[in-house]
């Protein structure tokens, strides 16, 4: 048992290594980080980023990221780009162990499960509400996502206080991401049981009440507080109109409707997936795998009729499409299963057949597109033949633990495991994010940050909607006027919206205007951050390389 306690350790490690470094990967300051580093450093110190708008209007209070962030920096003496990564990698190891033990609880052996847990370990980007199951960044929901995977395994092997302490502190972590978990566990109290199981039910319930209670007392001990987030209030037209403009990933209307028939379409996956393996499972935990997946898709006419109808200012906050999440990955768990399931049967058809959904969800956004393919489009055709040879490799690595001779099994199962972290990006040509930063970038930002005053304001005029100001903000600690990635801002905080906005209006919309470099001044910004081409006659910048030139804001 130790033995086998160690083999798996060992390959939940490997498996959140392979993710983080070769697919799907990691990034930093690509995406909501750009949001969440201005915010940590000016709470770390007051005097940096003081004047910016996004890092004076926080919008933090109702979690523990910031709070845990500051003390781990202050603990350790790291960044807080090593603290979060650290807290990344943990995370993501505890959600790959909730996964094997979800497989285990559905009485499969242990390569068969860690083979599903490398499945999952591949991510997945779910389209529509714009969300990963595994976050590339370090963000509040890529800490509170692989710990609902995490209760949800305890949950399966019966420990559910265990459950409940993991489903609180991603409560405490990112609160509009439990929901669906929390919904169909409460639900599930509700059920009829023999009195063991309803008190093992209740314990399960005990850490989410101290969680609230300290989420409330956190928020109201919160430094750095601007506007209070308004959550019983209305969507006003003027504010709805800029959230769509910004944030149409909240409004399902703006959608292509393949989105919905695509996520209705895994959802059904997963109960045919879980008719297949019902057996397997305890009652508690046939509620659970088909409960998550239910509310979840339900939130999609939930959210119609709350944001879009009744206007809920609340919505644009909890964004409960994102829980369509929990649709993708429960296919993708529950396919595999019943795969291993069938394999185990020596139904190798049957077993093929179910990886095909387990497999396409990593390799293509839209899974119909794959399953239901257009062979006359190139990469469409690739990544089917892709997904056809890594299915037939895991149906070879599962039939083979029937084989006597102990290295044909592990042979197979390394290569079932190891294939696709390599195969997807390459063969299958699937890059999920573009490189940002680059030596010019930070070059930029390492002049700013030692020869440029910590109040000064800096102006991108011609970056349009690029996300390179918001990388400059976080690595120079110097306010930026305004940029497109912070206009995110909007779906939490009014008065921030109503600031970022006009700025955007009179500085960011449109060409980059020569003429309006004077006016600029007015507004408070120091310098101006340019292309080449956008060169201002006439006039020496003060720092150049060979992408960017800064000018002294001049009346």
């Amino acid at each position: 048992m130790r033995a086998r306690n160690l083999l798996v350790a060992a390959v939940v490690i490997l498996l959140t290594l392979l993710g983080y470094w070769i697919f799907p990967g990691h990034t930093y300051l690509q995406s909501d980080t750009q949001i969440y580093l201005p915010i940590l450093e000016h709470l770390w110190e007051a005097s940096v980023l003081g004047n910016d708008l996004l890092a004076r209007e926080p919008h933090v209070s109702f979690t523990i990221y910031d709070e845990v962030a500051v003390a781990l920096r202050g603990l350790t003496g790291w960044g807080f780009r090593d603290v979060l990564t650290l807290e990344q990698l943990v995370f993501r190891a505890l959600g790959l162990w909730g996964v094997f033990l979800l497989a285990g609880a559905l009485k499969l052996g242990t390569r068969p499960a860690l083979l599903v847990t490398a499945l999952v370990a591949l991510g997945a980007t779910i389209a529509g509400p714009t969300v990963l199951s595994l976050e590339y960044e370090p963000v509040p929901r890529g800490f509170a996502v692989p710990l609902l995977l995490l209760a949800l395994g305890l949950a399966a092997q019966g420990r559910d206080l265990g459950a409940g302490i993991a489903a609180a502190l991603a409560f405490l972590y990112h609160p509009a991401t439990v929901y669906p978990f929390w919904l169909a566990y409460f639900c599930l109290t509700l059920c009829p049981a023999p009195p063991a199981v309803m008190k093992r039910r209740i314990w399960g319930l005990l850490p989410i009440g101290c969680g609230v209670a300290a989420l409330f007392l956190l928020s109201r001990l919160q430094t750095g507080v601007g506007e209070p987030q308004a959550f019983f209030a209305r969507i006003d037209p003027s504010l709805e109109q800029l959230q769509r403009l910004r944030a149409p990933y909240n409004w399902i209307s703006t959608w292509d409707p393949r989105w919905i028939r695509h996520y209705v379409f895994l959802w059904l996956v997963g109960l045919a997936a879980f008719w297949r393996v019902r057996k397997s499972a305890s009652q508690d935990l046939k509620f659970l795998i088909v409960g998550l997946p239910t509310v979840s898709v339900l939130s999609m006419p939930l959210s119609y009729l709350l944001l879009e109808k009744l206007k809920w200012s609340l919505i644009p906050q909890v964004q409960p499409m994102r829980a369509l999440l929990f649709v993708t990955v429960m296919a993708e768990i529950l396919s595999a299963v019943a795969a291993a399931q069938a394999a185990g049967q020596k139904r190798w058809w049957e077993s093929f057949l179910w990886l095909l959904p387990a497999l396409a969800i990593p390799v293509h956004t839209r899974v119909l597109d794959v399953l239901l393919p257009d062979l006359s489009n190139p990469l469409i055709r690739r990544r089917v033949l892709l997904i056809l040879l890594l299915a037939a490799l895991a149906v070879a690595a599962l039939l083979a633990e029937h084989l006597r001779p102990r290295w044909p099994r592990w042979a197979l199962w390394t290569v079932a495991v190891s294939a696709p972290f390599l195969l997807i990006p390459t063969a299958g040509k699937v890059v999920n994010y573009p490189t940002l930063d680059n030596p010019e970038l930070q070059a930029l930002a390492s002049w700013a940050r030692s020869s440029t005053p910590k109040a000064a304001m800096f102006l991108f005029p011609d970056a349009g909607r690029q996300l390179y100001p918001g990388i400059f903000r976080a690595q120079a600690l110097r306010a930026v006027y305004t940029d497109w990635k912070s206009g995110g801002q909007v779906n939490f905080l009014k008065v921030f919206a109503r600031g970022w906005w006009p700025r955007w209006q009179q500085t960011m919309a449109g060409k980059f205007q020569p003429e309006k470099v004077a006016y600029y001044k007015t507004l408070g910004i120091d310098y101006l951050v340019v292309l080449p081409g956008n060169r201002l006659p006439g006039r020496s910048p003060v720092y150049e390389n060979s992408r960017f030139l800064v000018y002294v804001a001049q009346q």
